[in-house]
Protein backbone atom coordinates (compact mmCIF):
# COMPACT_ATOMS: atom_id res chain seq x y z
CA UNK A 1 0.00 0.00 0.00
CA UNK A 2 1.26 3.87 -0.94
CA UNK A 3 1.09 5.21 2.14
CA UNK A 4 -0.12 8.96 2.32
CA UNK A 5 3.38 11.02 3.04
CA UNK A 6 2.72 13.53 5.90
CA UNK A 7 4.82 16.66 7.34
CA UNK A 8 3.58 17.95 11.05
CA UNK A 9 4.29 21.53 11.31
CA UNK A 10 3.83 22.90 15.11
CA UNK A 11 5.87 24.46 17.73
CA UNK A 12 4.39 22.61 20.28
CA UNK A 13 5.78 19.48 21.42
CA UNK A 14 2.60 18.06 22.39
CA UNK A 15 0.71 19.03 19.50
CA UNK A 16 3.58 17.10 17.27
CA UNK A 17 3.06 14.07 19.67
CA UNK A 18 -0.63 14.32 19.64
CA UNK A 19 -0.65 14.13 15.61
CA UNK A 20 2.03 11.14 15.43
CA UNK A 21 0.03 9.03 17.73
CA UNK A 22 -3.04 10.08 15.88
CA UNK A 23 -1.87 9.01 12.53
CA UNK A 24 0.70 6.36 13.46
CA UNK A 25 -3.33 4.07 14.03
CA UNK A 26 -3.97 4.55 10.18
CA UNK A 27 -2.54 1.79 7.76
CA UNK A 28 -2.75 4.51 4.81
CA UNK A 29 -1.08 7.40 6.40
CA UNK A 30 2.82 8.00 6.97
CA UNK A 31 4.13 10.58 9.31
CA UNK A 32 7.22 11.62 7.43
CA UNK A 33 8.70 14.34 9.55
CA UNK A 34 8.08 17.51 11.92
CA UNK A 35 9.20 20.98 12.47
CA UNK A 36 8.76 22.83 15.00
CA UNK A 37 8.62 25.98 12.99
CA UNK A 38 8.12 26.74 9.01
CA UNK A 39 11.67 27.97 8.32
CA UNK A 40 12.87 24.07 9.46
CA UNK A 41 9.59 22.86 7.51
CA UNK A 42 11.09 24.64 3.99
CA UNK A 43 14.07 23.01 4.40
CA UNK A 44 12.27 19.65 4.51
CA UNK A 45 10.40 19.75 2.28
CA UNK A 46 12.58 18.21 -0.75
CA UNK A 47 13.79 15.95 1.41
CA UNK A 48 10.99 14.02 2.69
CA UNK A 49 9.00 14.62 -0.23
CA UNK A 50 5.27 15.17 1.71
CA UNK A 51 2.15 14.70 0.07
CA UNK A 52 0.45 16.82 2.68
CA UNK A 53 1.45 19.43 5.13
CA UNK A 54 -0.41 19.61 8.46
CA UNK A 55 0.79 23.96 9.76
CA UNK A 56 -0.16 25.76 13.08
CA UNK A 57 -0.87 28.97 12.37
CA UNK A 58 1.26 30.58 15.82
CA UNK A 59 4.41 29.69 15.67
CA UNK A 60 8.59 31.39 16.53
CA UNK A 61 10.91 32.67 13.79
CA UNK A 62 8.57 32.22 10.98
CA UNK A 63 4.83 31.60 11.09
CA UNK A 64 2.42 29.25 9.28
CA UNK A 65 0.93 32.29 7.13
CA UNK A 66 4.44 33.48 5.89
CA UNK A 67 5.79 29.24 5.92
CA UNK A 68 2.90 28.79 3.36
CA UNK A 69 3.49 31.92 1.26
CA UNK A 70 6.66 30.39 0.46
CA UNK A 71 6.04 27.13 0.08
CA UNK A 72 2.99 28.01 -2.55
CA UNK A 73 5.81 29.24 -4.57
CA UNK A 74 7.99 26.33 -4.72
CA UNK A 75 4.51 23.65 -3.82
CA UNK A 76 1.61 25.35 -6.19
CA UNK A 77 -0.29 22.26 -5.49
CA UNK A 78 0.41 20.70 -1.91
CA UNK A 79 -2.17 19.99 0.00
CA UNK A 80 -2.12 21.98 3.41
CA UNK A 81 -3.92 22.31 6.49
CA UNK A 82 -3.94 24.85 8.43
CA UNK A 83 -4.29 24.24 12.09
CA UNK A 84 -6.45 27.13 14.09
CA UNK A 85 -7.85 27.71 17.22
CA UNK A 86 -11.56 28.81 18.18
CA UNK A 87 -11.01 32.78 18.61
CA UNK A 88 -11.70 35.97 16.47
CA UNK A 89 -7.76 35.79 16.12
CA UNK A 90 -7.80 32.46 15.18
CA UNK A 91 -10.90 32.73 12.25
CA UNK A 92 -9.01 36.09 11.25
CA UNK A 93 -5.67 33.31 10.84
CA UNK A 94 -8.03 30.92 8.95
CA UNK A 95 -8.77 33.22 6.17
CA UNK A 96 -5.97 35.25 5.64
CA UNK A 97 -4.83 31.43 5.48
CA UNK A 98 -6.94 30.42 2.75
CA UNK A 99 -6.32 33.38 0.70
CA UNK A 100 -2.59 32.89 0.51
CA UNK A 101 -3.61 29.14 -0.67
CA UNK A 102 -4.80 27.49 2.51
CA UNK A 103 -6.49 23.80 1.49
CA UNK A 104 -8.63 23.10 4.63
CA UNK A 105 -8.09 23.48 8.43
CA UNK A 106 -8.77 21.86 11.55
CA UNK A 107 -9.58 23.35 15.10
CA UNK A 108 -7.27 22.82 18.00
CA UNK A 109 -8.94 21.38 21.10
CA UNK A 110 -8.67 23.09 24.02
CA UNK A 111 -7.31 19.45 25.52
CA UNK A 112 -4.68 18.21 23.51
CA UNK A 113 -3.64 15.89 26.18
CA UNK A 114 -2.61 12.02 24.86
CA UNK A 115 -5.41 9.62 24.95
CA UNK A 116 -8.03 13.03 26.37
CA UNK A 117 -11.57 13.80 24.23
CA UNK A 118 -8.66 16.67 22.15
CA UNK A 119 -7.42 13.52 20.53
CA UNK A 120 -10.70 11.85 19.18
CA UNK A 121 -11.77 15.60 18.15
CA UNK A 122 -8.32 16.02 16.05
CA UNK A 123 -8.82 11.93 14.47
CA UNK A 124 -12.86 12.73 13.42
CA UNK A 125 -11.71 16.20 11.62
CA UNK A 126 -8.22 15.49 10.37
CA UNK A 127 -8.51 11.90 9.17
CA UNK A 128 -11.03 12.74 6.55
CA UNK A 129 -9.77 15.78 5.09
CA UNK A 130 -6.16 13.90 4.46
CA UNK A 131 -7.45 11.06 2.56
CA UNK A 132 -9.75 13.36 0.66
CA UNK A 133 -7.09 16.11 0.03
CA UNK A 134 -5.08 13.33 -1.33
CA UNK A 135 -7.85 11.45 -3.58
CA UNK A 136 -7.00 8.64 -1.85
CA UNK A 137 -10.99 8.66 -0.43
CA UNK A 138 -12.82 7.25 -3.53
CA UNK A 139 -16.27 8.58 -3.80
CA UNK A 140 -19.12 5.74 -3.28
CA UNK A 141 -21.85 6.83 -5.94
CA UNK A 142 -23.96 4.14 -5.10
CA UNK A 143 -26.73 6.57 -3.75
CA UNK A 144 -27.77 5.70 0.04
CA UNK A 145 -31.68 4.80 -0.41
CA UNK A 146 -33.44 4.21 -3.77
CA UNK A 147 -35.68 7.26 -3.24
CA UNK A 148 -33.75 9.24 -6.17
CA UNK A 149 -35.78 9.94 -8.93
CA UNK A 150 -34.36 10.40 -12.24
CA UNK A 151 -33.65 14.47 -13.01
CA UNK A 152 -36.52 16.85 -14.11
CA UNK A 153 -36.43 18.31 -17.19
CA UNK A 154 -34.55 22.15 -16.58
CA UNK A 155 -36.94 24.82 -16.96
CA UNK A 156 -37.67 26.30 -19.87
CA UNK A 157 -35.35 29.27 -20.84
CA UNK A 158 -38.24 31.98 -20.67
CA UNK A 159 -38.26 30.76 -16.72
CA UNK A 160 -37.74 33.64 -14.38
CA UNK A 161 -35.09 33.05 -11.48
CA UNK A 162 -35.91 35.06 -8.70
CA UNK A 163 -33.19 33.12 -5.98
CA UNK A 164 -29.89 32.08 -6.01
CA UNK A 165 -28.34 29.20 -3.39
CA UNK A 166 -24.41 28.28 -3.24
CA UNK A 167 -23.11 25.09 -0.99
CA UNK A 168 -19.80 24.67 -0.33
CA UNK A 169 -17.26 23.00 2.39
CA UNK A 170 -13.29 22.20 1.75
CA UNK A 171 -12.12 24.92 -0.39
CA UNK A 172 -15.13 26.57 -0.38
CA UNK A 173 -13.74 30.43 1.24
CA UNK A 174 -11.63 30.81 -2.00
CA UNK A 175 -14.61 29.68 -4.27
CA UNK A 176 -16.71 31.81 -2.73
CA UNK A 177 -14.42 34.79 -3.40
CA UNK A 178 -14.11 33.78 -7.18
CA UNK A 179 -17.98 33.72 -7.63
CA UNK A 180 -19.75 36.39 -5.74
CA UNK A 181 -17.85 39.33 -6.86
CA UNK A 182 -18.86 38.34 -10.22
CA UNK A 183 -22.62 39.60 -9.19
CA UNK A 184 -23.27 43.18 -10.41
CA UNK A 185 -24.69 45.81 -8.09
CA UNK A 186 -28.17 45.34 -9.25
CA UNK A 187 -28.04 41.72 -9.46
CA UNK A 188 -31.92 41.41 -9.17
CA UNK A 189 -32.52 38.41 -6.73
CA UNK A 190 -31.49 37.61 -3.63
CA UNK A 191 -28.46 35.02 -2.89
CA UNK A 192 -28.49 32.40 -0.17
CA UNK A 193 -24.93 30.61 0.73
CA UNK A 194 -23.88 27.76 3.26
CA UNK A 195 -20.56 27.62 4.08
CA UNK A 196 -19.35 24.68 6.51
CA UNK A 197 -17.27 26.85 8.98
CA UNK A 198 -17.76 26.62 12.77
CA UNK A 199 -19.03 30.37 14.77
CA UNK A 200 -17.50 33.72 14.54
CA UNK A 201 -15.64 32.25 11.41
CA UNK A 202 -18.60 32.14 9.32
CA UNK A 203 -18.72 36.10 10.24
CA UNK A 204 -15.52 36.95 9.59
CA UNK A 205 -16.37 35.20 6.31
CA UNK A 206 -19.41 37.12 5.33
CA UNK A 207 -17.10 40.96 6.59
CA UNK A 208 -13.97 39.16 3.88
CA UNK A 209 -16.72 39.09 0.78
CA UNK A 210 -18.47 42.06 1.90
CA UNK A 211 -15.20 43.97 1.09
CA UNK A 212 -14.65 41.86 -2.10
CA UNK A 213 -18.52 41.90 -3.44
CA UNK A 214 -20.16 44.63 -5.27
CA UNK A 215 -23.11 43.52 -3.32
CA UNK A 216 -23.72 43.48 0.58
CA UNK A 217 -22.67 40.52 2.60
CA UNK A 218 -23.41 40.02 5.51
CA UNK A 219 -23.66 36.70 8.03
CA UNK A 220 -27.46 36.01 8.71
CA UNK A 221 -29.66 36.57 12.13
CA UNK A 222 -32.71 35.11 12.57
CA UNK A 223 -35.83 37.02 11.32
CA UNK A 224 -34.70 39.15 8.67
CA UNK A 225 -37.04 40.00 5.38
CA UNK A 226 -35.39 38.46 2.39
CA UNK A 227 -34.65 42.18 -0.16
CA UNK A 228 -33.20 41.44 -3.85
CA UNK A 229 -29.36 41.98 -4.61
CA UNK A 230 -28.72 40.96 -0.94
CA UNK A 231 -26.14 37.98 0.33
CA UNK A 232 -26.51 36.02 3.50
CA UNK A 233 -23.94 33.44 4.80
CA UNK A 234 -25.44 30.91 7.18
CA UNK A 235 -24.43 31.14 10.86
CA UNK A 236 -21.97 28.76 12.13
CA UNK A 237 -23.65 25.69 14.16
CA UNK A 238 -27.21 27.06 12.37
CA UNK A 239 -28.89 25.96 9.90
CA UNK A 240 -30.52 28.51 7.93
CA UNK A 241 -33.69 28.07 5.86
CA UNK A 242 -36.52 30.43 3.86
CA UNK A 243 -39.94 30.75 4.92
CA UNK A 244 -42.98 32.68 3.13
CA UNK A 245 -45.99 33.91 4.74
CA UNK A 246 -48.16 35.96 3.01
CA UNK A 247 -46.45 38.83 0.90
CA UNK A 248 -43.24 38.03 3.53
CA UNK A 249 -40.50 35.92 3.08
CA UNK A 250 -37.94 36.21 6.23
CA UNK A 251 -34.76 34.23 7.16
CA UNK A 252 -34.93 31.81 9.96
CA UNK A 253 -31.80 30.27 11.81
CA UNK A 254 -32.24 26.66 13.88
CA UNK A 255 -30.26 24.40 16.04
CA UNK A 256 -32.15 21.04 14.35
CA UNK A 257 -29.85 18.46 14.40
CA UNK A 258 -26.98 18.06 12.09
CA UNK A 259 -27.48 16.60 8.63
CA UNK A 260 -24.32 14.96 6.72
CA UNK A 261 -22.65 15.41 10.16
CA UNK A 262 -23.09 19.51 9.07
CA UNK A 263 -24.45 22.47 10.57
CA UNK A 264 -25.27 24.48 8.53
CA UNK A 265 -26.45 22.19 6.32
CA UNK A 266 -26.58 22.30 2.29
CA UNK A 267 -29.65 19.78 2.16
CA UNK A 268 -31.26 21.79 4.84
CA UNK A 269 -31.03 24.98 3.40
CA UNK A 270 -31.87 24.04 -0.27
CA UNK A 271 -35.05 22.10 0.74
CA UNK A 272 -36.23 25.36 2.11
CA UNK A 273 -36.01 27.69 -0.90
CA UNK A 274 -37.12 24.41 -2.96
CA UNK A 275 -40.52 24.86 -1.02
CA UNK A 276 -40.06 29.03 -1.45
CA UNK A 277 -39.06 29.81 -5.16
CA UNK A 278 -39.83 26.29 -6.68
CA UNK A 279 -38.96 26.35 -10.48
CA UNK A 280 -37.97 29.75 -9.81
CA UNK A 281 -34.47 28.73 -7.60
CA UNK A 282 -30.75 28.22 -9.13
CA UNK A 283 -28.93 26.20 -7.16
CA UNK A 284 -24.96 25.83 -7.25
CA UNK A 285 -23.45 23.10 -5.53
CA UNK A 286 -19.08 23.88 -5.18
CA UNK A 287 -15.78 22.27 -4.16
CA UNK A 288 -16.39 20.04 -0.86
CA UNK A 289 -16.00 16.85 0.87
CA UNK A 290 -19.35 14.06 1.49
CA UNK A 291 -22.24 14.55 0.09
CA UNK A 292 -24.10 17.10 1.85
CA UNK A 293 -26.64 19.11 -1.00
CA UNK A 294 -27.23 15.68 -2.74
CA UNK A 295 -30.85 15.24 -1.02
CA UNK A 296 -31.28 19.08 -1.47
CA UNK A 297 -30.15 18.73 -5.14
CA UNK A 298 -32.80 16.74 -5.87
CA UNK A 299 -35.14 18.45 -4.01
CA UNK A 300 -34.88 21.76 -6.07
CA UNK A 301 -34.88 19.48 -9.26
CA UNK A 302 -38.72 17.91 -8.57
CA UNK A 303 -39.50 21.78 -7.86
CA UNK A 304 -38.31 22.61 -11.29
CA UNK A 305 -35.36 24.67 -10.49
CA UNK A 306 -31.66 24.32 -12.18
CA UNK A 307 -28.65 23.30 -10.46
CA UNK A 308 -25.23 23.65 -11.43
CA UNK A 309 -22.27 21.82 -10.05
CA UNK A 310 -18.60 22.51 -9.87
CA UNK A 311 -16.71 20.15 -11.79
CA UNK A 312 -13.68 18.31 -10.72
CA UNK A 313 -10.68 19.80 -12.08
CA UNK A 314 -11.04 23.29 -9.96
CA UNK A 315 -12.21 21.64 -7.20
CA UNK A 316 -10.07 21.50 -3.72
CA UNK A 317 -11.82 18.45 -3.39
CA UNK A 318 -15.04 17.19 -5.43
CA UNK A 319 -17.34 14.97 -3.35
CA UNK A 320 -20.04 17.51 -2.84
CA UNK A 321 -20.23 18.40 -7.03
CA UNK A 322 -19.09 14.98 -7.74
CA UNK A 323 -21.93 13.27 -5.96
CA UNK A 324 -24.71 15.84 -7.31
CA UNK A 325 -22.91 15.19 -10.87
CA UNK A 326 -22.49 11.48 -10.94
CA UNK A 327 -26.53 11.21 -9.51
CA UNK A 328 -27.77 13.52 -12.61
CA UNK A 329 -28.96 16.10 -11.10
CA UNK A 330 -26.73 19.48 -12.37
CA UNK A 331 -27.96 20.64 -15.84
CA UNK A 332 -23.97 21.47 -16.18
CA UNK A 333 -20.86 20.88 -14.42
CA UNK A 334 -18.22 24.05 -14.29
CA UNK A 335 -14.52 25.33 -13.85
CA UNK A 336 -14.85 27.33 -11.07
CA UNK A 337 -13.93 30.58 -12.78
CA UNK A 338 -16.99 29.79 -15.31
CA UNK A 339 -19.60 29.62 -12.34
CA UNK A 340 -20.43 33.28 -11.63
CA UNK A 341 -20.67 34.81 -14.64
CA UNK A 342 -22.59 31.88 -15.34
CA UNK A 343 -25.23 32.46 -12.57
CA UNK A 344 -25.24 36.66 -13.81
CA UNK A 345 -25.91 34.86 -17.38
CA UNK A 346 -28.91 32.61 -16.43
CA UNK A 347 -31.01 35.45 -14.07
CA UNK A 348 -30.35 38.12 -16.72
CA UNK A 349 -31.32 36.01 -19.80
CA UNK A 350 -34.51 34.94 -17.79
CA UNK A 351 -35.58 38.58 -17.23
CA UNK A 352 -35.03 39.44 -20.67
CA UNK A 353 -37.01 36.49 -22.16
CA UNK A 354 -39.41 37.33 -19.34
CA UNK A 355 -39.85 41.06 -20.63
CA UNK A 356 -39.76 40.06 -24.11
CA UNK A 357 -43.13 37.30 -23.41
CA UNK A 358 -44.98 40.25 -21.58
Amino acid sequence: MNRIRVLIVDDSVVIRSLLRQVLACEADIEVVGAAANGKIALQMLDQVSPELVTMDIEMPEMNGLETLAALRRTHPKLPVIMFSTLTERGAVATLEAFSLGASDYVTKPSNARPGGQGMEAIRMQLLPKIRGLCRREKLNFTLPTARLSPASPAPANGGTITAVALGASTGGPNALSKVLPNLPPDFPVPVFVVQHMPPTFTRFLAERLNKECKLPVREVSDGEMVQPGRVWIAAGDFHMTVERRGLETKLRTSQGSPENSCRPSVDVLFRSVARVYGAGLLAVVMTGMGQDGLRGCECVREAGGTVLAQDEASSVVWGMPGFVANAGLAERVLPLDEIGMEVVRRVAGARVAMRRGA
